[in-house]
């Protein structure tokens, strides 16, 4: 068992993008990459042998609102974590489950000790505070652990995210004691990443920053972005964030974004991203590809016998045609799902090894400008 280490390679002489290698006792993680986003245990509509194989995922996010719901810290205990029971032996990270709780803003209540909210299955009423949280990150069992936090809604006038940050860093000493108190259920380390706040303020972001590099974390996180925020004031607070935050240290951009954001956001010095929108977009039909954004129910596609796409290194993308998956999404065959979901997936994954190899090879900057404009059009 050994803490998370960080050990970063290449720096971009254009831009502030590193390239780096995350090793945790599950495995190492080359970076920037991109986590898809495991919710309840599974990455919806895919498998973990598809996750492994064809997405080619390097860790996985799960959730410990739902988790913690569904099945319950008991079943996952008794499982061996985590890991065990969805059969997944690369990293996991767990989220808070703030953010699940910030978005019921209707059933819940934010007081010193935590927050009480109902449940979105029963209506049954919990209390999350920062040791509950850490107690049942503890049950899960992921290499990487978030620590309880408040994310302020956008817009949100200067009192209240000044408010909310302080209450964010008390909750976080709260969440650091409660983890050095007590230790792993299972044989590897957990590693507490703290979350940077303070809304659209640069005075409130830069002494959230501040108060969480003191921490000396394994890696730091930034959230409440992409919460509403027009798209250059998060790129804003996201280079500020990266200026104020220690360069040894991974740094995490939760809940972000589209395939262009993450390049852009890379550009500024961010490591590590995640979002649910690859999965739920594909769902609802739209694709991100290697020559832009398809809406694949679109009747043009009806008789396009092409790959859906033939730009990256997956073998789903490239064996399907677009008119065939047409016809399954058309047809709302649950196999549309899965195909959709692993082809945005993949282009995700391929999107961030491409951009790390061009780190590497020192054309990074003059790559994403191209790649931003092709990523974006619409098919």
């Amino acid at each position: 068992m050994a803490a998370l280490q960080f050990e970063l390679k290449t720096t971009d002489s254009q831009s502030k993008a590193r390239a780096g290698i995350i090793t945790t006792d599950h495995g190492s993680i080359p970076t920037p990459i991109f986590m898809p986003v495991g919710t309840a245990g599974s990455v919806k509509a895919v498998t973990q042998q598809q996750l492994k194989d064809e997405v080619n995922a390097k860790i996985i996010l799960g959730n410990t609102y739902h988790l913690y719901l569904r099945p319950g810290t008991g079943i996952l205990e008794s499982a061996g974590g985590l890991h065990q029971f969805m059969n997944w032996n690369r990293p996991i990270l767990t989220d808070s489950g703030g953010y699940q709780v910030f978005s019921l803003s209707g059933t819940r209540k934010i007081q010193e000790e935590g927050v009480v909210f109902q449940s979105h299955i029963d209506g049954s009423r919990h209390l999350f505070s920062p040791e509950t949280v850490m107690d049942i990150q503890r049950s899960i069992g992921a290499d990487i652990i978030m620590a309880f936090d408040e994310c302020p809604p956008y817009p949100s006038d200067y009192k209240y995210a000044e408010r909310s940050m302080h209450l964010t860093h008390r909750w976080l000493d709260r969440s650091f004691n409660r983890i050095e108190i007590t230790s792993s259920k299972y044989e590897h380390t957990q590693n507490l990443f703290p979350i940077v706040q303070g809304g659209t303020y640069h005075d409130l972001r830069k002494m959230s920053c501040e108060y969480i590099s003191s921490k000396n974390a394994t890696g730091n996180a930034i959230g409440g972005l992409s919460v509403g925020e027009p798209e250059e004031m998060m790129y804003d607070l996201c280079g500020l964030c990266c200026d104020n935050l220690p360069v040894q240290k991974p740094r995490y951009l939760m809940g972000v974004g589209t395939p262009w954001n993450i390049l852009e956001c890379i550009a500024l010095g961010i490591d590590m991203f995640d979002c649910v929108m690859p999965t739920r977009n594909g769902r609802n039909a739209m694709l991100f590809t290697s020559n832009g954004v398809i809406n694949i129910d679109n009747k043009k596609w009806e008789k396009d016998y092409s790959p859906i796409d033939d730009g990256i290194a997956c073998e789903t993308s490239n064996y399907y045609s677009k008119a065939y998956l047409r016809h399954l999404m058309k047809s709302k065959e649950i196999l549309g799902l899965t195909i959709a979901s692993i082809q945005n997936l993949a282009f995700y994954l391929h999107v961030v090894t491409e951009a790390r190899k061009h780190i590497e090879a020192g054309d990074f900057t003059s790559w994403m400008k191209e790649s931003v404009v092709r990523f974006k059009q619409r098919l």
